[in-house]
Protein backbone atom coordinates (compact mmCIF):
# COMPACT_ATOMS: atom_id res chain seq x y z
CA UNK A 1 0.00 0.00 0.00
CA UNK A 2 1.38 3.38 -1.01
CA UNK A 3 2.03 5.85 1.81
CA UNK A 4 2.64 9.58 1.86
CA UNK A 5 6.36 10.32 2.08
CA UNK A 6 6.29 14.10 1.70
CA UNK A 7 3.65 16.76 1.37
CA UNK A 8 0.98 17.61 0.63
CA UNK A 9 2.06 21.03 -0.62
CA UNK A 10 -0.65 23.36 -1.85
CA UNK A 11 1.30 25.04 -4.63
CA UNK A 12 -1.29 26.97 -6.63
CA UNK A 13 -4.79 28.32 -6.04
CA UNK A 14 -6.93 30.73 -8.05
CA UNK A 15 -10.66 31.35 -7.89
CA UNK A 16 -11.71 27.86 -9.02
CA UNK A 17 -8.58 25.67 -9.32
CA UNK A 18 -5.60 24.47 -7.30
CA UNK A 19 -2.66 22.07 -7.52
CA UNK A 20 -1.42 19.83 -4.69
CA UNK A 21 2.05 18.21 -4.80
CA UNK A 22 2.85 14.90 -3.07
CA UNK A 23 5.66 12.37 -2.88
CA UNK A 24 4.57 8.77 -2.25
CA UNK A 25 6.29 5.53 -1.28
CA UNK A 26 5.07 3.55 -4.32
CA UNK A 27 3.20 4.00 -7.63
CA UNK A 28 -0.44 4.88 -7.04
CA UNK A 29 -3.37 7.14 -7.95
CA UNK A 30 -3.25 10.28 -5.81
CA UNK A 31 -6.55 12.01 -5.13
CA UNK A 32 -7.60 15.25 -3.44
CA UNK A 33 -11.17 15.39 -2.11
CA UNK A 34 -12.56 18.67 -0.84
CA UNK A 35 -15.38 19.08 1.65
CA UNK A 36 -17.43 21.06 -0.87
CA UNK A 37 -17.27 18.32 -3.53
CA UNK A 38 -14.38 19.75 -5.54
CA UNK A 39 -11.34 17.59 -6.18
CA UNK A 40 -9.12 15.82 -8.66
CA UNK A 41 -6.72 12.93 -9.12
CA UNK A 42 -3.49 12.07 -10.90
CA UNK A 43 -1.27 9.05 -11.31
CA UNK A 44 2.25 9.16 -9.94
CA UNK A 45 5.41 9.31 -12.04
CA UNK A 46 8.93 8.31 -11.04
CA UNK A 47 12.28 10.11 -10.87
CA UNK A 48 15.35 8.42 -9.43
CA UNK A 49 13.30 5.71 -7.74
CA UNK A 50 10.95 8.23 -6.06
CA UNK A 51 7.26 8.64 -6.87
CA UNK A 52 5.47 11.98 -7.27
CA UNK A 53 2.16 13.46 -8.31
CA UNK A 54 0.90 16.98 -8.89
CA UNK A 55 -2.85 16.72 -8.44
CA UNK A 56 -5.05 19.26 -10.28
CA UNK A 57 -8.08 20.31 -8.23
CA UNK A 58 -11.10 21.82 -9.99
CA UNK A 59 -14.62 22.87 -9.07
CA UNK A 60 -13.66 25.24 -6.25
CA UNK A 61 -15.78 28.29 -5.48
CA UNK A 62 -14.20 31.79 -5.37
CA UNK A 63 -13.80 33.38 -1.97
CA UNK A 64 -14.10 30.17 0.04
CA UNK A 65 -12.03 27.99 2.34
CA UNK A 66 -12.61 24.27 2.04
CA UNK A 67 -11.00 21.41 3.95
CA UNK A 68 -9.40 18.68 1.86
CA UNK A 69 -8.15 15.14 2.22
CA UNK A 70 -5.44 13.28 0.30
CA UNK A 71 -6.04 9.64 -0.66
CA UNK A 72 -3.65 7.19 -2.30
CA UNK A 73 -5.46 4.39 -4.14
CA UNK A 74 -8.53 5.27 -2.08
CA UNK A 75 -6.68 5.10 1.26
CA UNK A 76 -6.67 8.36 3.25
CA UNK A 77 -3.16 9.55 4.16
CA UNK A 78 -3.83 13.22 5.00
CA UNK A 79 -4.64 14.80 7.37
CA UNK A 80 -2.72 12.67 9.80
CA UNK A 81 -4.78 10.98 12.54
CA UNK A 82 -5.85 13.49 15.17
CA UNK A 83 -4.51 16.46 13.20
CA UNK A 84 -6.64 19.40 12.00
CA UNK A 85 -7.70 19.51 8.38
CA UNK A 86 -5.75 21.42 5.77
CA UNK A 87 -7.67 23.88 3.65
CA UNK A 88 -7.66 25.38 0.18
CA UNK A 89 -8.58 29.06 0.24
CA UNK A 90 -9.59 30.69 -3.03
CA UNK A 91 -9.48 34.45 -3.59
CA UNK A 92 -12.72 36.34 -3.96
CA UNK A 93 -13.30 39.31 -6.29
CA UNK A 94 -11.73 42.48 -4.92
CA UNK A 95 -10.33 40.81 -1.81
CA UNK A 96 -7.10 42.03 -0.21
CA UNK A 97 -4.02 39.99 -1.03
CA UNK A 98 -1.51 39.06 1.69
CA UNK A 99 1.93 38.08 0.41
CA UNK A 100 4.38 36.67 2.98
CA UNK A 101 7.98 36.41 1.81
CA UNK A 102 11.56 35.78 2.83
CA UNK A 103 14.56 33.58 2.12
CA UNK A 104 17.40 31.57 3.60
CA UNK A 105 15.87 28.87 5.77
CA UNK A 106 18.30 26.40 7.25
CA UNK A 107 15.86 23.66 8.18
CA UNK A 108 17.85 21.54 10.65
CA UNK A 109 17.35 21.95 14.38
CA UNK A 110 19.90 20.69 16.92
CA UNK A 111 18.56 17.62 18.71
CA UNK A 112 17.37 18.34 22.25
CA UNK A 113 19.28 21.59 22.67
CA UNK A 114 19.12 25.34 22.19
CA UNK A 115 18.90 26.42 18.58
CA UNK A 116 22.04 28.54 18.04
CA UNK A 117 20.44 30.61 15.27
CA UNK A 118 17.21 31.24 17.14
CA UNK A 119 13.61 30.27 16.43
CA UNK A 120 12.51 29.56 12.86
CA UNK A 121 10.27 32.35 11.53
CA UNK A 122 8.36 29.95 9.26
CA UNK A 123 7.75 27.51 12.11
CA UNK A 124 6.60 30.36 14.32
CA UNK A 125 4.21 31.68 11.68
CA UNK A 126 2.72 28.20 11.31
CA UNK A 127 2.19 27.83 15.05
CA UNK A 128 0.45 31.21 15.24
CA UNK A 129 -1.99 30.15 12.53
CA UNK A 130 -2.58 26.84 14.33
CA UNK A 131 -3.21 28.56 17.66
CA UNK A 132 -5.45 31.31 16.27
CA UNK A 133 -7.64 30.25 13.33
CA UNK A 134 -8.88 33.86 13.10
CA UNK A 135 -5.34 35.26 12.59
CA UNK A 136 -4.63 36.90 9.25
CA UNK A 137 -3.40 34.12 6.96
CA UNK A 138 -1.08 34.71 4.00
CA UNK A 139 -2.73 34.16 0.64
CA UNK A 140 0.62 33.15 -0.81
CA UNK A 141 4.09 32.40 0.51
CA UNK A 142 6.96 33.60 -1.69
CA UNK A 143 10.22 31.78 -0.93
CA UNK A 144 13.11 33.70 -2.46
CA UNK A 145 15.96 31.21 -2.42
CA UNK A 146 18.04 28.92 -0.24
CA UNK A 147 15.08 26.69 0.49
CA UNK A 148 17.67 23.95 1.15
CA UNK A 149 21.40 24.10 1.87
CA UNK A 150 23.29 21.56 -0.22
CA UNK A 151 26.65 22.83 1.01
CA UNK A 152 25.91 23.35 4.73
CA UNK A 153 24.43 20.11 6.02
CA UNK A 154 23.30 19.36 9.57
CA UNK A 155 24.89 16.81 11.89
CA UNK A 156 21.96 14.45 11.30
CA UNK A 157 22.33 14.84 7.54
CA UNK A 158 26.08 14.21 7.73
CA UNK A 159 25.43 10.96 9.58
CA UNK A 160 22.96 9.91 6.92
CA UNK A 161 25.41 10.72 4.13
CA UNK A 162 28.20 8.82 5.90
CA UNK A 163 25.99 5.73 6.05
CA UNK A 164 25.66 5.88 2.26
CA UNK A 165 29.21 6.72 1.12
CA UNK A 166 32.70 7.60 2.34
CA UNK A 167 32.64 11.17 3.74
CA UNK A 168 36.39 11.37 3.22
CA UNK A 169 35.85 11.50 -0.55
CA UNK A 170 34.68 14.83 -2.04
CA UNK A 171 32.14 16.31 -1.81
CA UNK A 172 32.44 15.01 1.74
CA UNK A 173 29.61 16.16 3.96
CA UNK A 174 27.91 18.10 1.16
CA UNK A 175 25.16 16.79 -1.10
CA UNK A 176 26.42 14.64 -3.98
CA UNK A 177 23.48 13.65 -6.21
CA UNK A 178 19.73 13.49 -6.75
CA UNK A 179 19.12 10.87 -4.06
CA UNK A 180 20.83 13.00 -1.44
CA UNK A 181 18.83 16.04 -2.53
CA UNK A 182 15.70 14.09 -1.66
CA UNK A 183 17.10 13.80 1.87
CA UNK A 184 17.38 17.58 2.09
CA UNK A 185 13.77 18.14 1.08
CA UNK A 186 12.65 15.52 3.60
CA UNK A 187 14.58 17.30 6.34
CA UNK A 188 13.07 20.65 5.40
CA UNK A 189 9.48 19.79 4.51
CA UNK A 190 8.83 17.07 7.08
CA UNK A 191 9.26 19.68 9.80
CA UNK A 192 5.74 19.37 11.31
CA UNK A 193 4.99 23.11 11.49
CA UNK A 194 6.27 23.83 8.01
CA UNK A 195 4.46 20.80 6.65
CA UNK A 196 1.13 22.09 7.99
CA UNK A 197 1.83 25.60 6.66
CA UNK A 198 2.74 24.45 3.15
CA UNK A 199 -0.32 22.20 3.07
CA UNK A 200 -2.68 25.17 3.44
CA UNK A 201 -0.85 28.22 2.01
CA UNK A 202 0.02 28.30 -1.72
CA UNK A 203 3.70 28.87 -2.41
CA UNK A 204 5.98 30.29 -5.10
CA UNK A 205 9.69 29.44 -5.05
CA UNK A 206 12.91 30.37 -6.82
CA UNK A 207 16.39 29.03 -6.11
CA UNK A 208 19.54 30.83 -5.00
CA UNK A 209 23.12 29.67 -4.62
CA UNK A 210 22.90 27.40 -1.54
CA UNK A 211 20.20 25.34 -3.23
CA UNK A 212 23.19 24.13 -5.27
CA UNK A 213 26.41 25.55 -3.77
CA UNK A 214 27.66 28.81 -2.30
CA UNK A 215 28.62 31.35 -5.01
CA UNK A 216 26.92 29.29 -7.73
CA UNK A 217 27.73 30.91 -11.10
CA UNK A 218 29.75 33.77 -9.66
CA UNK A 219 31.96 34.04 -12.76
CA UNK A 220 33.40 32.20 -15.73
CA UNK A 221 36.57 31.52 -13.73
CA UNK A 222 34.53 30.07 -10.86
CA UNK A 223 32.57 27.86 -13.25
CA UNK A 224 35.70 26.53 -14.96
CA UNK A 225 37.22 25.70 -11.60
CA UNK A 226 34.15 23.89 -10.24
CA UNK A 227 33.62 21.94 -13.47
CA UNK A 228 37.12 20.50 -13.02
CA UNK A 229 35.98 18.81 -9.80
CA UNK A 230 35.06 15.15 -10.46
CA UNK A 231 32.01 15.31 -8.15
CA UNK A 232 30.50 18.47 -9.66
CA UNK A 233 28.61 16.91 -12.58
CA UNK A 234 26.36 14.76 -10.39
CA UNK A 235 25.92 17.62 -7.94
CA UNK A 236 24.67 20.12 -10.53
CA UNK A 237 22.50 17.58 -12.35
CA UNK A 238 20.99 16.42 -9.06
CA UNK A 239 20.39 20.02 -8.04
CA UNK A 240 18.61 20.99 -11.26
CA UNK A 241 16.61 17.76 -11.43
CA UNK A 242 15.44 18.04 -7.83
CA UNK A 243 14.61 21.73 -8.25
CA UNK A 244 12.37 20.88 -11.22
CA UNK A 245 10.58 18.17 -9.21
CA UNK A 246 10.32 19.74 -5.78
CA UNK A 247 10.09 23.46 -6.54
CA UNK A 248 9.67 24.45 -10.19
CA UNK A 249 6.70 22.32 -11.26
CA UNK A 250 4.51 23.70 -8.51
CA UNK A 251 5.29 27.25 -9.60
CA UNK A 252 3.32 26.69 -12.80
CA UNK A 253 -0.39 27.24 -13.28
CA UNK A 254 -2.60 24.34 -14.41
CA UNK A 255 -2.62 25.80 -17.93
CA UNK A 256 1.17 26.03 -18.01
CA UNK A 257 1.49 22.48 -16.71
CA UNK A 258 -0.86 21.24 -19.44
CA UNK A 259 1.32 22.91 -22.07
CA UNK A 260 4.69 21.81 -20.66
CA UNK A 261 6.22 19.18 -22.99
CA UNK A 262 8.72 17.82 -20.46
CA UNK A 263 6.03 17.34 -17.81
CA UNK A 264 3.85 15.53 -20.35
CA UNK A 265 6.74 13.31 -21.44
CA UNK A 266 7.70 12.42 -17.86
CA UNK A 267 4.12 11.49 -16.99
CA UNK A 268 3.73 9.43 -20.14
CA UNK A 269 7.02 7.61 -19.61
CA UNK A 270 6.18 6.68 -16.04
CA UNK A 271 9.88 6.69 -15.17
CA UNK A 272 11.15 10.05 -16.36
CA UNK A 273 14.62 9.89 -14.83
CA UNK A 274 16.55 9.88 -18.10
CA UNK A 275 14.30 12.51 -19.67
CA UNK A 276 14.82 14.82 -16.72
CA UNK A 277 18.54 14.13 -16.61
CA UNK A 278 18.86 15.09 -20.30
CA UNK A 279 16.90 18.29 -19.56
CA UNK A 280 19.24 19.12 -16.66
CA UNK A 281 22.28 18.51 -18.87
CA UNK A 282 20.92 20.99 -21.44
CA UNK A 283 20.13 23.52 -18.72
CA UNK A 284 23.65 23.29 -17.33
CA UNK A 285 25.36 23.43 -20.72
CA UNK A 286 23.24 26.29 -22.09
CA UNK A 287 21.37 28.38 -19.50
CA UNK A 288 19.54 30.20 -22.32
CA UNK A 289 17.88 26.91 -23.31
CA UNK A 290 15.73 26.82 -20.15
CA UNK A 291 13.58 29.48 -18.51
CA UNK A 292 13.11 29.14 -14.77
CA UNK A 293 11.54 32.59 -14.40
CA UNK A 294 7.75 32.67 -14.30
CA UNK A 295 4.70 34.86 -13.81
CA UNK A 296 1.68 34.61 -11.57
CA UNK A 297 -1.31 36.94 -11.71
CA UNK A 298 -2.87 37.16 -8.25
CA UNK A 299 -6.06 39.09 -8.83
CA UNK A 300 -4.97 42.67 -9.54
CA UNK A 301 -1.37 41.95 -8.50
CA UNK A 302 1.23 40.57 -10.91
CA UNK A 303 4.16 38.57 -9.54
CA UNK A 304 7.23 38.10 -11.74
CA UNK A 305 9.75 35.67 -10.29
CA UNK A 306 13.14 36.24 -11.93
CA UNK A 307 15.89 33.62 -12.00
CA UNK A 308 19.11 35.44 -11.10
CA UNK A 309 21.28 32.30 -10.70
CA UNK A 310 20.97 29.81 -13.54
CA UNK A 311 20.20 32.38 -16.27
CA UNK A 312 23.54 34.19 -16.01
CA UNK A 313 25.91 34.99 -18.84
CA UNK A 314 29.42 34.66 -17.38
CA UNK A 315 31.75 35.55 -20.24
CA UNK A 316 33.57 38.64 -18.95
CA UNK A 317 32.84 40.92 -21.90
CA UNK A 318 29.14 40.10 -22.00
CA UNK A 319 28.36 39.39 -18.35
CA UNK A 320 24.67 39.52 -17.45
CA UNK A 321 22.80 38.44 -14.37
CA UNK A 322 19.90 37.40 -16.60
CA UNK A 323 20.34 36.13 -20.15
CA UNK A 324 19.20 38.80 -22.67
CA UNK A 325 16.41 36.63 -24.06
CA UNK A 326 15.10 35.89 -20.57
CA UNK A 327 15.35 39.56 -19.59
CA UNK A 328 13.29 40.44 -22.66
CA UNK A 329 10.72 37.84 -21.55
CA UNK A 330 10.59 39.52 -18.12
CA UNK A 331 10.10 42.89 -19.80
CA UNK A 332 7.23 41.59 -21.94
CA UNK A 333 5.48 40.13 -18.90
CA UNK A 334 5.81 43.37 -16.98
CA UNK A 335 4.37 45.40 -19.86
CA UNK A 336 1.71 42.88 -20.93
CA UNK A 337 -1.78 44.36 -20.71
CA UNK A 338 -1.66 48.08 -19.84
CA UNK A 339 -3.80 48.65 -16.77
CA UNK A 340 -4.17 44.90 -16.19
CA UNK A 341 -2.80 45.06 -12.66
CA UNK A 342 -2.57 47.50 -9.74
CA UNK A 343 0.73 46.27 -8.26
CA UNK A 344 3.82 44.69 -9.82
CA UNK A 345 5.95 42.47 -7.60
CA UNK A 346 9.35 41.48 -8.96
CA UNK A 347 10.76 38.54 -7.00
CA UNK A 348 14.51 38.11 -7.31
CA UNK A 349 16.63 36.29 -4.74
CA UNK A 350 19.32 38.98 -4.94
CA UNK A 351 18.50 42.60 -3.99
CA UNK A 352 18.34 45.17 -6.76
CA UNK A 353 19.20 48.06 -4.41
CA UNK A 354 22.01 47.22 -1.99
CA UNK A 355 23.63 49.47 0.62
CA UNK A 356 25.36 52.12 -1.55
CA UNK A 357 28.89 51.27 -0.40
CA UNK A 358 28.30 47.60 -1.22
CA UNK A 359 26.82 48.53 -4.60
CA UNK A 360 29.88 50.64 -5.45
CA UNK A 361 32.26 47.92 -4.27
CA UNK A 362 30.59 45.36 -6.51
CA UNK A 363 30.62 47.69 -9.51
CA UNK A 364 34.27 48.53 -8.86
CA UNK A 365 35.11 44.84 -8.64
CA UNK A 366 33.28 44.12 -11.90
CA UNK A 367 35.30 46.85 -13.63
CA UNK A 368 38.57 45.42 -12.32
CA UNK A 369 37.66 41.91 -13.45
CA UNK A 370 36.81 43.26 -16.89
CA UNK A 371 40.35 44.68 -17.17
CA UNK A 372 39.63 48.35 -16.56
CA UNK A 373 42.85 48.66 -14.51
CA UNK A 374 44.94 46.01 -16.23
CA UNK A 375 45.74 42.33 -15.80
CA UNK A 376 47.12 42.43 -12.26
CA UNK A 377 44.04 44.22 -10.96
CA UNK A 378 41.83 41.81 -12.92
CA UNK A 379 43.41 38.80 -11.19
CA UNK A 380 43.07 40.48 -7.79
CA UNK A 381 39.47 41.40 -8.61
CA UNK A 382 38.55 37.80 -9.44
CA UNK A 383 40.00 36.56 -6.15
CA UNK A 384 38.09 39.22 -4.25
CA UNK A 385 34.87 38.53 -6.18
CA UNK A 386 34.87 34.88 -5.16
CA UNK A 387 35.97 35.40 -1.56
CA UNK A 388 33.56 38.25 -0.80
CA UNK A 389 30.51 37.04 -2.77
CA UNK A 390 30.47 40.13 -5.01
CA UNK A 391 27.87 38.85 -7.46
CA UNK A 392 24.57 40.69 -6.96
CA UNK A 393 22.79 42.92 -9.50
CA UNK A 394 25.39 45.60 -8.78
CA UNK A 395 28.17 43.26 -9.95
CA UNK A 396 26.47 43.01 -13.35
CA UNK A 397 26.15 46.73 -14.22
CA UNK A 398 24.37 46.15 -17.52
CA UNK A 399 21.73 43.99 -15.84
CA UNK A 400 21.31 46.50 -13.01
CA UNK A 401 20.67 49.20 -15.60
CA UNK A 402 18.24 46.95 -17.50
CA UNK A 403 16.17 46.25 -14.39
CA UNK A 404 16.22 49.94 -13.48
CA UNK A 405 15.09 50.86 -16.99
CA UNK A 406 12.32 48.28 -16.84
CA UNK A 407 10.99 49.68 -13.56
CA UNK A 408 11.03 53.16 -15.10
CA UNK A 409 9.33 51.92 -18.28
CA UNK A 410 6.57 50.27 -16.28
CA UNK A 411 6.07 53.56 -14.45
CA UNK A 412 5.71 55.47 -17.73
CA UNK A 413 3.40 52.95 -19.36
CA UNK A 414 -0.25 53.63 -20.03
CA UNK A 415 -2.26 52.43 -17.04
CA UNK A 416 0.89 52.17 -14.90
CA UNK A 417 0.48 50.27 -11.62
CA UNK A 418 0.26 52.04 -8.29
CA UNK A 419 3.41 50.31 -7.04
CA UNK A 420 6.44 48.39 -8.29
CA UNK A 421 7.96 46.43 -5.41
CA UNK A 422 11.13 44.34 -5.69
CA UNK A 423 11.11 41.43 -3.23
CA UNK A 424 14.50 39.92 -2.34
CA UNK A 425 16.45 37.98 0.26
CA UNK A 426 19.99 36.53 0.39
CA UNK A 427 21.81 39.13 2.51
CA UNK A 428 20.71 37.89 5.98
CA UNK A 429 19.08 41.10 7.10
CA UNK A 430 15.99 43.11 6.22
CA UNK A 431 15.57 46.65 4.97
CA UNK A 432 13.44 48.95 2.84
CA UNK A 433 15.06 51.18 0.21
CA UNK A 434 13.53 53.61 -2.25
CA UNK A 435 15.05 55.01 -5.46
CA UNK A 436 15.48 58.68 -6.32
CA UNK A 437 14.75 59.30 -9.97
CA UNK A 438 16.64 62.03 -11.88
CA UNK A 439 14.77 65.32 -12.00
CA UNK A 440 13.57 66.52 -15.41
CA UNK A 441 15.79 68.99 -17.19
CA UNK A 442 14.78 72.65 -16.74
CA UNK A 443 12.08 73.71 -19.13
CA UNK A 444 10.78 70.18 -19.77
CA UNK A 445 7.78 70.46 -17.50
CA UNK A 446 6.95 68.97 -14.12
CA UNK A 447 8.27 65.60 -13.01
CA UNK A 448 5.81 62.90 -14.13
CA UNK A 449 3.82 60.97 -11.56
CA UNK A 450 5.41 57.62 -10.81
CA UNK A 451 4.34 54.47 -9.01
CA UNK A 452 5.62 53.87 -5.52
CA UNK A 453 8.86 51.94 -6.04
CA UNK A 454 10.70 50.13 -3.27
CA UNK A 455 13.25 47.42 -2.62
CA UNK A 456 11.88 45.12 0.09
CA UNK A 457 14.53 42.74 1.40
CA UNK A 458 13.81 40.05 4.01
CA UNK A 459 16.31 37.44 5.11
CA UNK A 460 16.87 35.05 6.83
CA UNK A 461 13.91 32.96 7.91
CA UNK A 462 16.19 30.69 9.91
CA UNK A 463 19.91 31.41 9.81
CA UNK A 464 22.38 33.93 11.21
CA UNK A 465 24.77 36.71 10.25
CA UNK A 466 28.19 37.16 11.90
CA UNK A 467 28.74 40.38 13.86
CA UNK A 468 31.38 41.74 11.41
CA UNK A 469 28.88 41.45 8.54
CA UNK A 470 26.24 43.27 10.59
CA UNK A 471 28.70 46.12 11.08
CA UNK A 472 29.56 46.04 7.39
CA UNK A 473 25.95 46.31 6.26
CA UNK A 474 25.32 49.20 8.66
CA UNK A 475 28.46 50.93 7.38
CA UNK A 476 27.27 50.38 3.81
CA UNK A 477 24.32 52.73 4.39
CA UNK A 478 26.30 55.36 6.28
CA UNK A 479 27.65 58.67 5.00
CA UNK A 480 31.20 57.35 5.45
CA UNK A 481 30.25 54.24 3.49
CA UNK A 482 28.92 56.33 0.63
CA UNK A 483 32.22 58.26 0.60
CA UNK A 484 34.23 55.04 0.39
CA UNK A 485 31.90 53.92 -2.40
CA UNK A 486 32.60 57.09 -4.38
CA UNK A 487 36.35 56.51 -4.04
CA UNK A 488 36.00 52.95 -5.34
CA UNK A 489 33.77 54.12 -8.20
CA UNK A 490 36.40 56.66 -9.28
CA UNK A 491 39.15 54.04 -9.16
CA UNK A 492 37.05 51.67 -11.25
CA UNK A 493 36.12 54.50 -13.67
CA UNK A 494 32.46 53.71 -13.16
CA UNK A 495 29.75 55.84 -14.71
CA UNK A 496 27.24 57.34 -12.30
CA UNK A 497 24.39 54.89 -11.54
CA UNK A 498 21.16 55.68 -13.40
CA UNK A 499 19.38 56.37 -10.10
CA UNK A 500 20.14 57.16 -6.51
CA UNK A 501 18.46 55.48 -3.56
CA UNK A 502 18.16 55.73 0.20
CA UNK A 503 17.22 53.45 3.05
CA UNK A 504 13.81 54.15 4.60
CA UNK A 505 13.78 51.23 7.05
CA UNK A 506 16.25 48.93 8.75
CA UNK A 507 18.61 47.27 8.78
CA UNK A 508 16.90 44.63 10.92
CA UNK A 509 18.72 41.47 11.97
CA UNK A 510 17.11 38.23 13.10
CA UNK A 511 14.93 35.41 11.82
CA UNK A 512 12.09 37.23 10.13
CA UNK A 513 9.30 37.32 7.59
CA UNK A 514 7.75 40.24 5.72
CA UNK A 515 4.08 40.44 4.74
CA UNK A 516 2.65 42.74 2.08
CA UNK A 517 -1.07 43.51 2.16
CA UNK A 518 -2.36 44.83 -1.16
CA UNK A 519 -5.86 45.97 -2.05
CA UNK A 520 -6.88 48.28 -4.86
CA UNK A 521 -4.64 51.07 -6.09
CA UNK A 522 -4.49 52.95 -2.79
CA UNK A 523 -3.64 50.17 -0.35
CA UNK A 524 -0.17 48.71 0.14
CA UNK A 525 1.01 47.94 3.68
CA UNK A 526 4.18 46.25 4.83
CA UNK A 527 4.82 44.42 8.10
CA UNK A 528 8.08 42.89 9.29
CA UNK A 529 7.88 40.30 12.05
CA UNK A 530 10.73 38.59 13.87
CA UNK A 531 10.70 35.24 15.67
CA UNK A 532 11.61 35.78 19.32
CA UNK A 533 11.99 33.42 22.26
CA UNK A 534 9.33 33.46 24.98
CA UNK A 535 10.17 33.15 28.65
CA UNK A 536 8.77 29.61 28.62
CA UNK A 537 11.12 28.54 25.81
CA UNK A 538 8.56 28.86 23.04
CA UNK A 539 8.61 31.42 20.26
CA UNK A 540 6.34 34.10 18.87
CA UNK A 541 6.36 36.59 16.03
CA UNK A 542 7.02 40.14 17.21
CA UNK A 543 6.31 43.15 15.00
CA UNK A 544 9.56 44.95 14.20
CA UNK A 545 8.15 47.43 11.68
CA UNK A 546 4.90 48.33 10.00
CA UNK A 547 4.32 51.01 7.39
CA UNK A 548 2.00 52.24 4.69
CA UNK A 549 3.62 52.13 1.26
CA UNK A 550 0.56 53.73 -0.35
Amino acid sequence: MAELRLGPLLRYADGTRATVWVETSAPCEAEVRCADGAGGSAGTWRIGGHHYALVPVSGLAPGTATAYRVLLDGHQVWPLPGAPASTIRTPGPGAELRVAFGSCRWAAKPGGGHDPVGPDALDTLSRRLDDDPAAARPDILVLLGDQVYADETSAAMRRRLAARRDPGVPPGDQIADYEEYTYLYEESWLDPEVRRLLASVPSCMIFDDHDVIDDWNTSAAWLASIRAEPWWRERILGGLMSYWVYQHLGNLSPDELAADPLYAAVREAGDGTELLREFAERADADPAAVRWSYRRDLGRTRLLMVDSRAARVLEEKSRALVDPDEMEWVRRQALDGPGAYDHLLIGTSLPWLLPPAVHSAEGWNAALCAGERGGRWARLGEQLRQRADLEHWAAFPRSFAELTDLVAEVGRAEGAPASVLVLSGDVHHAYVAEPRWPRPAPGTGPEPARPVVAQLTCSPMHNSVPAPLKAGFRFGWSRAGRLVGRVLARHGRLPAPPIGWHKTGGPWFGNQVMTLTLGGRDNARLRLEQARRDADGGARLVRADERELL
